[in-house]
């Protein structure tokens, strides 16, 4: 490892994909191209986007903390994510598509009410700002332990970087942001995993020395209710989190919006072994990490086989993967508050253009937010501990409800607010009160299964009270005038707005494809530091180059059909 050229790849790729980001900055013309890209992303480019905006260094960090220690229950865990995205492909992505809303806080407001949207709105705020604040820690640690920098500069400065990207572009540069880590992370981990053997000695060596129950799947504290819940759980997380409903609502029609998720769910069935493996490789290298020391566990066998220069650009890739999760996030805060209650209560005819400047401090505001959170992640347990206690005590009462709404005609706002807050009060009360009062805290599978099995097991039993009483939800029932009126409505299609959803499509791929023949081209110099592992960074490379023909034939496409259309219109 060479700390001169691996700074200089990061300061010359985070250059690259900020000058992407500031690209984009033309084509925010109003909240629909900002927050959802007009509404015609692409599938695969969202598929690919929701699973990066899934992803982060926490994924390093936190997964591969568990991977150390506990072996194969890490890929286990993943697993479940899989299983989620094929649920919310089946039945929750298309359903979100359908409402016609812009974001989940719309609908929920049109669904269950002003009043429950309103207490979403805020609770999900901070929840999303305290989740991406342990994303943010994940990469500052990861940067700082690499380079040498104070955690506490290291943060703040990187968390202005974010928050400066996602303010400029909107959505369709987080998504690019997206599409380019992916490429980066998959590539780094490619390279990292035949060096990493060959330096733990080769297949024999790790079997043979790894502990008991290394390759269990399940182990220690994470068991088979652990696994079930955490299943359940991200079936509400990736079909119900405002972040990822974006995704969906952002392609054009609901069968698009299920391949989203299909994408997800496949790419969640191979990467979760991928990504484990470096760590648990490490274990048979260096068995003596404890406590904390195991989150930099993916850093150590990184600084330990790869050569010069591919160092500085996974630390590149995994920031910047955790950047697009993070501002991903950021994106759909400012959008919710934009949209949701500076336009739909505050001001309900700004212009465009004012909109736009609300969207943009918001982003500040918010992402501000997001680095206090981020500074106190050390003092409370470290993010492993953090990020799943985050998930259990909010994940089932804030998503499970909104979900259950898409499907139901009972569920009214009243029970919505009634279900929501009493399980977020029990979770909270085994959580934090009765662990400081009486010295009883539930064990880690337990944790899980309250703070999903309780929100399900209440709507259950409301789905069937209400069904004995013949009760239909007043809010369902305006819901399906509102409905009505739509369809009845004949909406004028703006041929204009119609051309510049193209140009702005169009634009995107370019720009991805671009980038990617960046990204081969950056590994191509590589080579020249990478002595043994050349022919295998410039094999990747070549890859990456063939790859980048794609999304340039598909902006080809766009330019092409948009011209058949012309010829028709003057023909006709």
């Amino acid at each position: 490892m060479s700390p001169v050229i691996d700074a200089s790849v990061i300061v010359v790729f985070s250059l690259f994909i900020m000058l992407v980001g500031f690209s984009f900055s033309r084509t925010g013309r109003n909240l629909k191209s900002f927050f959802a890209a007009g509404e015609s992303v692409p599938w695969f480019i969202g598929g690919l986007s929701l699973f990066m905006s899934f992803f982060s260094a926490g994924t390093f960090v936190a997964w591969g903390s568990i991977a150390y220690k506990y072996g194969w229950v890490a890929v286990t865990i993943q697993w479940t994510m899989c299983i989620g995205g094929l649920v919310t492909g089946l039945y929750l992505a298309p359903k979100w598509k359908a409402t016609g809303n812009l974001t989940a806080a719309e609908f929920i407001r049109e669904r269950l009410g002003f009043t429950v949207q309103k207490s979403y709105i805020y609770i999900f705020m901070v929840v999303s700002l305290l989740i991406k604040g342990s994303v943010l820690y994940s990469v500052a640690r990861l940067v700082s332990a690499s380079l040498g920098f104070p955690l506490m500069p290291s943060t703040v400065v990187l968390g202005l970087f974010m928050i400066a990207y996602t303010a400029v572009g909107g959505l369709w540069a987080v998504m690019v942001t997206d599409i380019l880590q992916f490429v980066i992370l998959t590539a780094a981990v490619l390279i990292i995993i035949p060096l990493a053997f060959d330096a733990s000695g080769g297949m024999s060596h790790f079997l043979h020395f790894s502990p008991e129950g290394f390759f269990n799947v399940v182990n220690g504290e994470y068991s088979w209710g652990f696994i079930l819940a955490f299943a359940l759980y991200h079936v509400f997380y990736i079909g119900g989190n405002w972040t990822f409903v974006q995704r969906y609502t952002s392609v054009d029609t609901p069968k698009a919006a299920g391949k989203v998720a299909y994408l997800f769910a496949a790419l969640y069935i191979i990467s979760p072994v991928l990504w484990m493996l470096p760590p648990m490789l490490y274990r048979s290298i260096n068995p003596g990490l404890t406590g904390l020391e195991t989150e930099n566990a993916y850093l150590m066998i990184c600084k330990h086989v790869l050569p010069a220069g591919l160092m500085g650009l996974i630390l590149t890739g995994m920031y910047f993967s955790t950047s697009a999760s993070a501002n991903t996030a950021l994106n759909v805060v400012s959008a919710v508050f934009t949209n949701d209650i500076y336009k739909g209560s505050i001001n309900p005819h700004a212009s465009d253009k004012k909109l736009m400047q609300v969207a943009r401090a918001s982003s500040w505001f918010f992402g501000l937010g997001m680095i206090g959170i981020a500074l106190i992640v050390p003092y409370i347990g470290g993010i492993v501990e953090f990020t799943l206690s985050i998930g259990a005590v909010t994940g089932g009462p804030l998503l499970a409800p909104p979900i259950w709404a898409l499907f139901s005609r009972r569920l009214t706002g009243k029970a919505t607010l009634y279900i929501t807050c009493i399980t977020l009060g029990v979770n909270l009360v085994f959580k934090m009160l009765l662990p400081f009062t009486i010295g009883y805290g539930l064990s880690r599978a337990n944790e899980m299964v309250l703070g999903v099995g309780l929100p399900f097991l209440m709507l259950v039993l409301y789905e069937a009270y209400a069904r004995s009483r013949g009760h239909v939800s007043m809010e369902y029932l305006r819901l399906r005038k509102v409905k009505a009126q739509r369809k009845a409505t004949v909406l004028q299609i703006d041929a204009a707005e119609e051309v510049a959803v193209r140009e702005q499509n169009r634009f995107g791929l370019k720009v991805i494809a671009f980038s990617l023949a960046f990204i081969a081209l950056l590994l191509y110099g590589l080579c020249f530091f990478s002595k043994q592992s050349a022919p295998l960074v410039a094999g990747i490379a070549t890859a990456i180059l063939l790859i980048a023909l794609l999304p340039l034939r598909a902006a080809r496409k766009i330019k092409a059909a948009r011209v058949g259309e012309i010829v028709e219109s003057v023909l006709n």
